[in-house]
């Protein structure tokens, strides 16, 4: 695994966890939407980019 994808795969844990902690704070559903496509998009490239790198 190379560094790039593990940060992307990090970062995406991260705002995971920030959506969770949003969501307990009661923040607005726009905030915990837009994290969670972010956290989509980090989670989906580090992967991609590990199976680019297997293949």
């Amino acid at each position: 695994m190379s560094g790039l994808s593990a940060a992307l795969i990090i970062v995406g844990l991260f705002l995971v966890g920030g959506i969770i902690s949003f969501l307990k704070q009661g923040m607005p559903k726009g905030v915990v939407v837009l994290l969670g496509i972010a956290a989509a998009m980090c989670l989906t490239a580090g992967v991609l980019r590990i199976e680019g790198l297997w293949s």
